[in-house]
């Protein structure tokens, strides 16, 4: 009965997802987030059809009735998270939240079946992480001085990860963490948010090549404080997201150039000087002849991905556990093995999906400073996607970086979770904008004509219920 189940179910879930996906890109049609509610309303059911349907299969294979209560919390958190939201902000965009929300539960399902103990641990941090995200937006709308603060941010970033070089612990070769009263957290993490947010205010209003060089001294100081503490992975990220900034607020293509250069020579650098990249390199490109050793990881993910064909070998039925530290870096692989390869590819187009509406709130936000916000979180979320799914299908050297919202990771999932609730509050701060013109353009002045003969002052009919509408 189990095998009947599981082999039903690989296809259900997949064209659940499918539809889902379909549906994520149907929502580009329309420009009003009105429009769309029938689309998030199956977005929803889609999204609760996939959950249900892995979990019922993780129960049948397991037989073990905490997977059931799991899945129970994990519905209600599913579900409080996007009820909340709606209610506490509607102006808000729901694709976005759908979108975490659905990438969340593939997170849960893949965890639960690689470590229900590490699983469990996620819960609690994605809870805690969506209880103090949900108050983001409402700040980031009152919160205006955040654009007075370009220094601050400059002088905290640099010294956070200071701290971390200079008494942090070492992770795999690296020192990426530290720990406060037993809790152990990845300060670079939190950086990325920050380091946006410099670079954002350092730009927005003037972009000369002084304004320009300052910059990169300053994002230069926390990229050689990553190198220096072997977090290269965080460095790339940092480098990238700099670069793209620079590009944006300047429209130079002289700067893109000579960032791509500089870039080009960083990585020659760093692979003659540092040893673990050499080993990353040599395990990329030629993972079997190093396959006892450095090219173990990749060649073990590389089997995973292809003998889980279009549609997966099912839930608990493949190997994922044979790739080291799969829960963190090599999440994809897992998924691609008992998911299958359209499931895996499925979830790449959600994440494309929603870089591409964070693309576009940036694009129609007025303010710059916002705007900038917008695009450097964007290019954030999405290059560390690449880089993961990239690592993991050998297209490029591995660089130790999670998949958003499905790794497993505290750090990782709260501040990621924190940059969508900044966007969503960007995004109430656009819809605020639109409406303050359309007010603006519904004062006409009346009988245009007579007022340029006798130079009167215009009367506008709706005057009065603007100022009492401000």
């Amino acid at each position: 009965m189990e095998l009947y189940i599981t082999e039903i179910s690989k296809y259900l879930i997949t064209v659940l997802l499918a539809l889902y996906t379909i549906e994520c890109f149907m929502a580009f049609r329309f420009k009003e987030e009105e429009q769309r509610s029938g689309i998030y309303i199956r977005q929803n059911l889609l999204m609760f059809g996939v959950h249900f349907s892995c979990f019922m299969v993780i129960c049948f294979e397991t037989g073990k009735i905490e997977y059931l209560f799991f899945y129970i919390f994990q519905q209600i958190l599913l579900f409080a998270t996007i009820m909340l939201f709606r209610m506490i902000y509607p102006k808000g965009n729901r694709l976005i939240i759908n979108n975490v929300c659905m990438l969340l539960s593939i997170g849960f399902v893949i965890l639960t079946r690689i470590s229900y103990e590490k699983a469990i641990k996620q819960f609690f941090i994605v809870t805690v992480s969506i209880a103090v995200g949900m108050l983001i937006p409402y700040f980031i709308n009152q919160l205006s001085f955040l654009k007075k603060l370009t220094w601050v941010y400059a002088a905290v970033g640099i010294c956070a990860l200071g701290v971390v070089l200079l008494l942090g612990s070492v992770t795999r070769g690296s020192r990426i963490s530290y720990s406060i009263g037993g809790i152990t957290f990845q300060p670079s993490e939190f950086v990325k948010i920050i380091f946006v947010f410099f670079l954002a205010g350092a730009l927005y209003e003037t972009n000369d090549i002084v304004r320009v060089a300052l910059t990169a001294i300053i994002a230069g100081a926390h990229v050689l404080i990553l190198v220096a503490s072997k977090d290269l992975g965080s460095a790339l990220i940092f480098f990238i997201v700099y670069l793209f900034m620079v590009f944006i607020a300047t429209r130079n293509f002289i700067y893109l150039l000579l960032g791509s250069l500089g870039g080009c020579g960083a990585a020659f650098f760093a692979y003659q000087f540092f040893s673990h990249v050499q080993v990353r390199v040599q395990a990329w490109k030629d993972p079997w002849g190093c396959i006892d050793d450095a090219g173990f990881q990749i060649a073990q993910s590389l089997f995973a991905i292809s003998s889980g064909g279009w549609f997966g070998l099912g839930l608990f039925r493949g190997n994922p556990t044979a790739i080291p530290f799969v829960e963190a870096d090599f999440v994809f692989s897992a998924v691609a093995e008992e998911l299958g390869i359209a499931f895996a590819m499925c979830m790449i187009l959600i994440s494309i999906g929603t870089f591409v509406m964070v693309m576009l709130i940036s694009v129609k936000l007025k303010d710059r400073f916002y705007q900038l916000i917008a695009f450097g979180l964007g290019i954030t979320y999405i290059f560390q996607v690449f880089l993961t799914i990239g690592g993991g299908t050998k297209f490029i050297p591995m660089t130790g970086i999670t998949l958003p919202f499905i790794s497993y990771g505290g750090s990782s999932i709260l501040t990621t979770l924190i940059m969508f609730f900044i966007i969503e509050g960007l995004y109430i701060i656009r819809q605020s904008e639109e409406e303050k013109s359309v007010r603006k353009k519904k004062r006409i002045p009346v009988r245009k004509s007579s007022f340029v003969r006798s130079g009167k002052k215009p009367e506008y009919p709706d005057e009065e219920d603007e100022e009492e509408d401000d």
